[in-house]
């Protein structure tokens, strides 16, 4: 218990992104640095008093502090923009293992087997093999091409646990492995539904493609690009519907193809770059034209396609509780919410 406890302490006071020194100060300095580290490292147990302060001041619950360790967080590849700083990184890890913990637990409680099963195994070495994994995972997945309707919905129907995050902007997305076996993607959940969609599809590819060691880091970025976009809208379909070869697009062509498959401006533009549909000094002019014009940017970057959250977790836990497998008490501890409002929600049919 003592080194639960001590484990549990770091991992709440470095979610909240607090150090030690910021954590006393935010309890009125009732207790001291010194006494914090020897409870981080297992060498002292607070008495209850103190057991209230922490948690109140680093907005957990009592239970948080001695809850089971089962999760372990491994493979991860994450991507950040350069502003990104260390602190904020162990933050959102943190907040990740957290939400993982807990959504494990109620898959136990609901006796729920959640085992990912696919085998892609082909060696990626060119933008060719992407697109040949694109057509072998929409085959697997049963998806057409019509575009996919909800796509957090498909990836945890296929067994990849979704975990939308409060993140600041620079935080675009992480993938990996839980207890080896289990992937995960996170998304910030500040992001608009097509860039949401699209970094999910990247961190897919992150995933599923088994690159040749030959490839950069770069280029694999490249690549996990392409396969998002290919898996959002085929290549052969975006050419049925805009064309092979043109001089100029309209903004109201790629805003029909956007509503349509959840995919942004900007990434269609791409597309139409790299398919040599127009030249590259084409390209530039769309660029040129969306850095200078600030209402054609807001135009180009405005978010048509409808809203998509994770919820099997959230579907889970009313599902056990309807089921009397928990109590409300239970539920609310699981969903982070107040007693009342799990209950408000509940509203048995």
């Amino acid at each position: 218990m003592q080194r639960i406890f001590s484990i549990r302490l770091k991992q709440a006071r470095i979610m909240r992104g607090l150090s030690m020194d910021a954590l006393c100060a935010k309890i009125g300095n009732a207790l001291s640095k010194q006494s914090i580290s020897k409870y981080e490292a297992a060498k002292m147990m607070p008495d209850s008093k103190v057991l209230i302060l922490l948690a109140n001041a680093l907005e957990v619950s009592i239970d948080f502090f001695f809850r089971p360790l089962v999760v372990s967080i491994e493979n991860v590849e994450f991507r950040k923009k350069e502003r990104l700083g260390v602190k904020q990184i162990d933050s959102i890890k943190e907040v990740v293992r957290d939400k993982l913990e807990r959504y494990f637990e109620i898959e136990s409680l609901v006796n729920i087997q959640s085992t990912f099963s696919a085998n892609f195994s082909q060696v990626i070495q060119a933008e060719a093999d992407v697109i040949s994994m694109v057509a072998r995972v929409k085959s697997d997945w049963k998806l057409g091409d019509d575009g996919i309707n909800n796509l957090i919905d498909v990836l945890e129907e296929n067994h990849i646990k979704v975990i939308e995050i409060e993140a600041p902007d620079s935080f675009d997305g992480l993938c990996g492995y839980v207890n080896q076996s289990n992937p995960i993607i996170v998304l910030n959940q500040n992001f608009p539904s097509e860039r949401k969609r699209f970094t999910a599809l990247h961190e897919l590819g992150h995933l599923v493609l088994n690159f040749d060691p030959s490839i950069t880091p770069k280029r694999r970025e490249m690549m996990c690009n392409l396969f998002a976009s290919e898996m959002l809208i085929s290549k052969d379909v975006f050419i049925q519907k805009i064309g092979a070869n043109r001089k100029d697009i309209s903004l109201q062509e790629l805003q029909d193809i956007q509503m349509q498959f959840g995919i942004s401006i900007d990434a269609l533009m791409y597309k139409v770059k790299s398919l040599n549909i127009i030249t590259e000094n084409r390209y530039t002019t769309f660029c040129i034209k969306k850095s200078s014009s600030l209402a054609f940017k807001q135009e180009v970057e405005a978010n048509r396609y409808k809203p998509e959250y994770s919820g099997r977790f959230i579907r889970l836990v009313y599902r056990a509780l309807a089921s009397e497998i928990i109590s409300t008490s239970k539920a609310s501890a699981l969903l982070e919410l107040p007693v009342s409002e799990v209950s408000a929600r509940l509203n048995l049919v």
